[in-house]
């Protein structure tokens, strides 16, 4: 039987690193778009077409019977879509504007296989504390909010922005592995590994919603 060929559509450790959980062998294949938001593009409707033109964008270097998996991670205020800072200035912006309130995080995935595409959309509330101005400081001295939709990464040890949250931490990180299993359900393809186990070891969170996501009860 021929070998499954895996690839990830992207650079981002953090992907990297969930992806690696399912304990396939793949290969990382980064996809340059651009991000631009359409004009009265919806938030959901930005998110899936980003993480299927990464997945798209690769395919003719993957080549066609590769299995190929693209993703792309949005921070939703409202009906704002919040991209990554351009510069400190706007990274101080952007955390004062999520402080202390509730938004959404949309990670969608899209599991590409020649000319079969399936697409999967998380959305999870995530509750920011009410962090400090001097906390709000030194987190962008740390660097860390410059590559980061909302200028900032839930699982900071440091910084912590999140307050108690309920939802898929892990679509919080940039891959839902729950979705990325039941898109691959679609194609046929399996892992004996616990992933869900082996995620929530990972984030040290106790997960409510992933076999409401993998029986398909939950949607996004």
């Amino acid at each position: 039987m021929e070998k499954t060929t895996f690839i990830l559509a992207s650079n981002s450790p953090r992907r990297k690193q969930l992806f690696g959980l399912a304990g396939w062998d793949f290969s990382i294949l980064a996809a340059d778009v651009d991000e631009t938001p359409f004009e009265k593009e919806t938030p959901r409707e930005y998110v899936i077409r980003l993480a299927q033109a990464k997945a798209l964008a690769i395919q003719p270097r993957a080549g066609f019977e590769a299995v190929i998996i693209g993703s792309d991670t949005t921070v939703v205020d409202g009906d704002e879509i919040i991209g990554k800072p351009v510069d400190e200035a706007d990274a101080r912006r952007m955390l004062n504007q999520l402080r202390g309130r509730t938004h959404q995080v949309m990670t969608a995935v899209c599991v590409l296989r020649g000319e079969k595409r399936i697409t999967e959309l998380s959305i999870t509330d995530v509750p920011m504390r009410n962090y400090s101005d001097a906390e709000i400081e030194a987190y962008i001295q740390t660097g860390d909010p410059m590559d980061k939709a909302g200028a900032y990464a839930i699982q900071h040890a440091e910084f912590q922005p999140v307050a108690a949250m309920a939802g898929c931490y892990a679509g919080v990180m940039g891959l839902p592995m729950c979705h990325v299993l039941r898109a691959l359900r679609k194609f046929e393809l399996s892992t004996s590994e616990d992933v869900p186990a082996a995620c929530q070891s990972l984030l040290k969170y106790d997960c409510k919603i992933s076999p409401a996501v993998l029986s398909g009860e939950m949607v996004a």
